[in-house]
């Protein structure tokens, strides 16, 4: 449940943020009707997405079974990819990710194109959509409990729909570098675990042979079957009984990338003359306002 709302929770408020600012620059410049242009947009990349993962399953379904194995694996590869490329980008924009929406919505604007601005909020629910359904997919391959995974995305979705409204209307404020940085280290677990199962679906699949005797016993830990065994397993990834090669993969993937995300970041400016301390102050005020755009 917990990997399934982290994931559509980050994805959704990525989304919702776009939209919202798409969204909130078309009311302001009396353009409802290329509002409702970019609401149909949204809903067929919605359905664009879903269909996406749906097919994915329904392929995955009539596969023999080591072929079927084979398509997990691709598709948990595929997952962490795109969850490691998600995490780096935001890890390093995403002090600027709001200021730098409002100026290219703005700059569309500028130039008379509110179609731009509809195929942004097009492409930014397809990419995020196209996204979160590969890692749903990976997901709910990996879940010992698929109903719970469904409820997690669910409750995920909401939960980002009502912060992206929040934002929208001025009366939700939250740090994104804060947000982004939490997420991004549940995800980085999440995804440490999505390689470790890849690793265990491509020796059933007949692609590794070598390196399969248990690594640890964490039975003591992650009681199988039990409420700490969900946490343990959602927010973790751990498994009781990992393999050496699942175990490599794992920490060789979540050591460097949770130091990476955790790795503290001060602000790019530097303050060597009173005219920078000045600039600064400037571009601090300029930050602070773009949080309202309406």
């Amino acid at each position: 449940m917990i990997p399934t709302f982290v994931i559509t929770l980050r994805e959704g408020v990525e989304a919702s943020l776009i939209v919202g600012i798409i969204a909130a620059f078309l009311v302001k410049e009396g353009r409802r009707d290329a509002l409702r242009q970019m609401w149909v947009g949204v809903a067929i990349a919605v359905v664009l997405c879903a269909g996406v993962g749906i097919g994915l399953d329904i392929v995955g379904e009539e596969l023999p079974q080591k072929q079927q194995e084979a398509l997990e694996t691709v598709i948990g590869l595929i997952a962490v990819v795109t969850i490691s490329y998600m995490i780096i980008w935001m890890t390093r924009h995403s002090r600027e990710i709001k200021a730098e929406l409002e100026g290219e919505a703005a700059s569309a604007l500028a130039r008379g194109s509110t179609m731009a601005l509809v195929g942004m909020a097009f492409l930014a629910v397809l990419r995020e959509g196209f996204e979160t359904s590969v890692f749903l997919l990976a997901a709910f391959q990996d879940a010992s409990n698929t109903t719970a995974a469904g409820a997690g995305a669910i409750l995920g979705i909401v939960a980002a729909v009502a912060i992206g409204i929040g934002l929208y209307r001025g009366g939700v404020h939250i740090n994104l570098a804060k947000f982004f940085k939490i997420t991004g280290l549940v995800l980085v677990f999440v995804a440490a675990g999505l390689l470790a199962t890849a690793a265990h679906t491509a020796h059933e699949a007949g692609w590794i042979s070598s390196f399969q005797s248990e690594a640890v016993n964490l039975r003591w830990l992650v009681h199988p079957g039990t409420v700490s065994e969900s946490l343990l397993t959602g927010m973790l990834g751990l498994r009781p009984a990992p393999t050496q090669i699942e175990a490599f993969v794992y920490l060789a993937y979540a050591i460097p990338m949770a130091l990476f995300v955790l790795w503290p970041r001060g602000r790019r400016a530097t303050r060597s003359t009173d005219g920078g301390s000045n600039a600064d102050a400037g571009a601090d005020s300029g930050a602070a306002t773009a949080q309202n755009p309406a």
